[in-house]
């Protein structure tokens, strides 16, 4: 599977957001990572559709929506509709969860979904068949610049393990404490796609730390 960094703009300059996505866009990725937190689920309170409708109108880049928010039987369509690409929910935030994945895909965005530290692997089995992508929290959802969970790794190998088994092909996400480090072991373990916010956005050069990653994945 490709290697793919996915840069979030939780951590972009929001006064002058298409001029930090303007300095990554040429640097070899292909998606942005929109973290939507509504207040309830997690602490912080970010944005909503219209700001993903507005991103899709201004970028050719694909867009990594996670949805850290209540009731997303809800709000996970209208992300899909406003432009969204890949649409991911947390299996802790419905009851119906199946049914949140599949009206995503009737949508017509791919189906992700997001697993919290605390949240098993055994608990997303059944859900596997239907998903594109599985992002593993290396940290806990809500707050950018936390500190990497090692245990993580081995969630992701045993996610890595049950895809193949299963005879599966969607892609691993990692998101939280990503660096040019931790995320040899991500990738080791199995994971494809790296969700990058202050590494890459805190930095000077945010296309020399992309490169750095990109290069660090593939060792």
């Amino acid at each position: 599977m490709s290697i793919e960094i996915a840069p979030s703009i939780l951590n972009a300059n929001f006064a002058n957001l298409m001029q930090d996505i303007d300095k990554i866009k040429d640097s070899g990725i292909h998606m942005l990572h929109v973290d939507v937190m509504d207040g309830h689920f997690v602490p912080n309170i970010t944005f909503g559709p219209q700001m993903v409708s507005d991103l899709h109108k201004a970028t050719s880049l694909k867009l990594d929506c996670h949805l850290m928010i209540d009731n997303p039987d809800q709000f996970a369509p209208q992300f899909a509709n406003a432009g969204g690409d890949m649409i991911m929910v947390h299996l802790e935030a419905s009851a119906h969860i199946y049914g949140v994945l599949q009206e995503i895909k009737k949508a017509g965005a791919q189906a992700g979904l997001v697993l919290n530290p605390g949240t098993p692997v055994a608990a997303a089995k059944e859900l596997l068949p239907l998903v594109d992508q599985v992002l593993v929290m290396t940290v806990n959802p809500g707050f950018g610049g936390q500190k990497f969970i090692p245990q993580m790794v081995n969630k992701v190998q045993e996610l890595a393990k049950l895809r193949d088994s299963l005879g599966l092909s969607f892609n691993i996400e990692v998101d939280g404490g990503i660096n040019d480090e931790t995320i040899k072991d991500c990738a080791a373990a199995g994971a494809n796609v790296f969700v990058a916010g202050s590494y890459v956005f805190g930095a000077d050069n945010p296309v020399s730390r992309i490169e750095k990653l990109m290069s660090a994945a593939k060792q």
